[in-house]
């Protein structure tokens, strides 16, 4: 299945790929551009049970794979968005790799204890364990990257259709989540026909 922007779906896992097509449509225009060619297959699954998506740069196009057996597709959509969030932070320009450590820094100065989803969550809670992981670069930068993707996926879950804020002190509070939000608008801004927030918020 073609896709705009170059983009390719191959749906080998035959599961009803609406959601993952409806997901990738709300990218934003200036997102795509930055990812440039992308090939996504659902597979049953991969290599590696353990594993429910892998990605690699080839040449010039973006490869990602997804295990989409008996898997709900919502979540195969969201997986697909992380394998995006990821990619993307790691080529992301430096200005932007400094302006998000700087904000994941004010929220840890603020004692913001959760996060927006369990793998960042765990990132961050290792590398707060003791002082020496605390000022370990590459603990940082696993959670820099974790924080990062996990936002991402949800910025364009969001634009994607209407979603809900968990509360608890696992989770990042309101506040600060829809700081990340609109940072991400501001870098890559909504397509047309796509909102990230209510008009009467």
């Amino acid at each position: 299945m073609r896709l705009k922007r170059g983009w390719r779906l191959s749906n080998l896992a035959r599961i009803d790929a609406g959601d993952p097509v409806s997901a990738l449509r709300a990218v934003p225009p200036a997102l795509a551009r930055r990812v440039g060619r992308c090939d996504i297959t659902l597979l049953e699954a991969l290599e590696d049970p353990s594993v429910g998506s892998r990605w690699r740069r080839s040449a010039s196009v973006l490869e990602i794979a997804v295990a989409a057996c008996e898997v709900d597709p919502h979540d195969v959509a969201l997986e697909i968005l992380l394998c995006l969030g990821q990619a993307v932070w790691e080529e992301a320009p430096p200005a932007e790799q400094k302006a998000w450590l700087k904000m994941l820094r004010e929220e840890i100065d603020a004692g913001v204890e959760g996060e927006i989803d369990e793998a960042a969550l765990a990132e961050k809670r290792a590398m707060l364990a003791s002082r020496t992981s605390a000022r370990s670069r590459r603990r940082l930068e696993r959670y820099a990257c974790a924080s990062f993707a996990a936002t991402l996926a949800e910025y364009v879950h969001s634009l994607w259709h209407d979603v809900t804020v968990r509360e608890g002190p696992e989770h990042l509070p309101a506040v600060w989540l829809h700081r990340r939000l609109e940072t991400l608008a501001r870098w890559f801004p909504p397509g047309r026909g796509y909102r990230l927030f209510p008009k009467t918020l």
